[in-house]
C-alpha cells in the first residue's frame, strides 16, 4: 500500500491536523541514511583519490595564512593515461605537478593558461613536479609560506593528452605560540568556533524567553508557535555543532563526527525555517487550522528541495575536488536556494491580497489592521533573503581573507534581527493583532473567525448568521 504524502503533511483540511513531528521525522530519517553513505573527508588534513582526470588544473584546497604557515603535500600511486590511441606528444612528467598561487592572482593563471604552461607562470610557487617522483611514485613534501596571504593548492596538467590518476593527501595550517601550535582553521575562520557558541547560547536565552512567553500565553498558544519554538532549537543545535566542528578542526584538522551533526540540523533549521515563514505567512493554525491546495504545493514543492540541495551540497562538499565542475553545482544549488526563497513568498502575497479583497463583509473589514503587519513580515522576508543570499555574498568578496569571520558575523546577525522581528510580531499574546481583533467597544475582544470555507473560498453569508 503506498502511503500519499498528504498522509504526513500537518496542514490538511481536518479540524485536527496531523502532528508536524511525523514529516520532520521521516526526513530526518532519510537524510541520516543518506549522510551515513557518504565518505567524508578529514577537515583541512584530506586525502582525496583523482582518478583518470583529464583536467588541466584541479583546485585543492584554499587557505588563509599567517606569517608562519606550512603546506604538507604526499603523493602516492601516480599513474598516467593517453586520451589518445597514438598521442602525438610524448609523456613528460615535469609538465605535470603542484603550485600554490594566491586568491587574487588565480584569474590570471586561468586566463594565461591557453598559451603558458602554468607550472611556469611568474604567479605561482612550485610545490614539487612529477619528474621529482621517486621511484614508486611517491612524493612527500613541506613548503613553509612566509607571506601572509590567502593561498590556492593546485595540481597542474600542461599535457592535456594524458589523464592522471593518484592518491593524495594534504595538510595546511598555520604555527602559533612561537611555532609550537598547530592551528587547522584558516586565519579568517579562527574566531568563529567562540563566536557560534556565543550564538548558541543567545538562541538558547531567546528559546528560554519564548518557552515563558507561551506559558503565560496557553490560552492563544497555537501549533505555529510550537513550530517557531522548535525552529529555535534548532537554530542552537546548529550553531552548537558548528562551534564544536571547528574548534576540533582547528586543534586536529578533522571533524571527530561533528559535520554529520552539523549538516543534520542545518538541513532541519533550514527546512523548518522555510515552513514556518510560508505557515505565518499563509495565516494557518491562528486564522484557518487548514491551507488551500495551492499553499500546500509549495510546502510540497519546498520541503523535497531543500532535501536535495542538502544532500548534494554535503555530497560535493565532502567530495572537494574529485568533483568535476564545481562552479555548476554551486550554481544549481544556488538557484534551487533562490527558488525556494522565491516559493516561499507566494503564501504571504495570497494572504494579503485575500486581506484587501475581504473589505466587503464587516468582520472581514476588521482583519484588514492585520494588512500592515502582513506587508510588513513580507518586506522584511524579501529583505532577509536578499541580504543573506545577495548581499553577504557581495560583501564576501569585498572583505580580506582575514576577516571572513566578519562575513559570517554580519549574516548571524540578519539572522537574529529577522528572527527577533518574526518572534515579537507573532508572539502568543491576547493583543497580537495576529490573534485577536479589537470588537465594537475597547472592552470586548473578539476571535478572529475565519474568512475562508474549507475550499478555500470566502464566507459571504458569515455576517448573516
Amino acid at each position: 500500500m503506498s502511503v500519499s504524502w498528504i498522509y504526513f503533511l500537518p496542514f490538511t483540511k481536518s479540524r485536527e491536523p496531523a502532528h508536524p513531528c511525523k514529516l520532520l521525522c521521516a526526513f530526518l530519517l532519510l537524510l541520516i541514511i543518506i549522510i551515513a553513505s557518504i565518505p567524508f573527508s578529514a577537515g583541512e588534513i584530506k586525502d582525496i583519490r583523482i582518478a583518470d582526470d583529464p583536467r588541466h588544473m584541479i583546485l585543492f584546497e584554499r587557505f588563509g595564512f599567517g606569517p608562519d604557515g606550512r603546506v604538507v603535500v604526499y603523493i602516492e600511486n601516480v599513474s598516467y593515461k593517453s586520451n589518445r590511441r597514438h598521442p602525438s606528444s610524448p609523456l613528460d612528467p615535469s609538465q605535470m605537478g603542484f603550485f600554490l598561487v594566491r586568491d587574487s592572482l588565480f584569474p590570471r593563471i586561468i586566463r594565461d593558461h591557453d598559451h603558458l604552461c602554468a607550472l611556469s607562470s611568474n604567479y605561482v610557487m612550485q610545490v614539487f613536479r612529477f619528474s621529482d617522483l621517486s621511484i614508486g611514485s611517491t612524493y612527500n613534501g613541506t613548503v613553509a609560506i612566509s607571506d601572509p596571504d590567502e593561498y590556492i593548492l593546485v595540481f597542474g596538467n600542461c599535457l592535456p593528452e594524458y589523464k592522471v590518476s593518484m592518491t593524495v593527501h594534504t595538510e595546511m595550517y598555520n604555527l602559533q605560540h612561537y611555532g609550537i601550535d598547530r592551528n587547522f582553521l584558516p586565519m579568517g575562520q579562527t574566531p568563529l568556533p567562540l563566536m557560534y557558541f556565543l550564538i548558541f547560547v543567545t538562541y538558547c536565552g531567546l528559546f528560554i524567553t519564548w518557552l515563558f512567553v507561551c506559558l503565560n500565553n496557553r490560552p492563544v498558544v497555537d501549533k505555529i508557535h510550537l513550530l517557531m519554538g522548535a525552529l529555535l532549537i534548532l537554530k542552537a543545535l546548529k550553531s552548537f555543532c558548528a562551534s564544536e566542528d571547528l574548534a576540533y578542526m582547528a586543534r586536529t584538522g578533522t571533524h571527530h563526527g561533528w559535520d554529520v551533526a552539523f549538516y543534520v540540523f542545518g538541513f532541519l533549521k533550514g527546512t523548518m525555517m522555510f515552513v514556518v515563514i510560508a505557515l505565518i505567512g499563509s495565516g494557518w493554525s491562528v486564522l484557518r487550522p487548514f491551507l488551500q491546495d495551492r499553499e500546500k504545493k509549495v510546502l510540497m514543492a519546498i520541503i523535497p528541495l531543500q532535501v536535495l540541495e542538502n544532500v548534494a551540497y554535503i555530497a560535493v562538499e565532502e567530495a572537494g575536488p574529485a568533483v568535476r565542475n564545481p562552479t555548476w553545482w554551486n550554481f544549481v544549488f544556488l538557484f534551487i536556494d533562490l527558488t525556494c526563497c522565491f516559493a516561499v513568498v507566494f503564501p504571504v502575497v495570497w494572504s494579503i491580497r485575500a486581506l484587501r479583497e475581504s473589505g466587503g463583509d464587516r468582520k472581514a473589514c476588521r482583519s484588514l489592521d492585520k494588512l500592515s503587519l502582513f506587508k510588513k513580515f513580507y518586506m522584511v522576508v524579501i529583505g532577509y533573503l536578499y541580504f543573506t543570499r545577495v548581499v553577504v555574498l557581495a560583501l564576501g568578496s569585498l572583505l580580506g581573507y582575514r576577516f571572513e569571520w566578519l562575513m559570517a558575523l554580519i549574516a548571524e546577525g540578519a539572522s537574529l534581527g529577522f528572527y527577533g522581528f518574526v518572534f515579537w510580531n507573532f508572539q502568543p499574546v491576547e493583543k497580537s493583532p495576529y490573534l485577536m481583533i479589537n470588537g465594537e467597544s475597547d472592552d470586548t475582544k473578539i476571535e478572529i473567525s475565519p474568512i475562508y470555507t474549507l475550499d478555500g473560498e470566502y464566507d459571504d453569508d458569515h455576517d448573516e448568521e
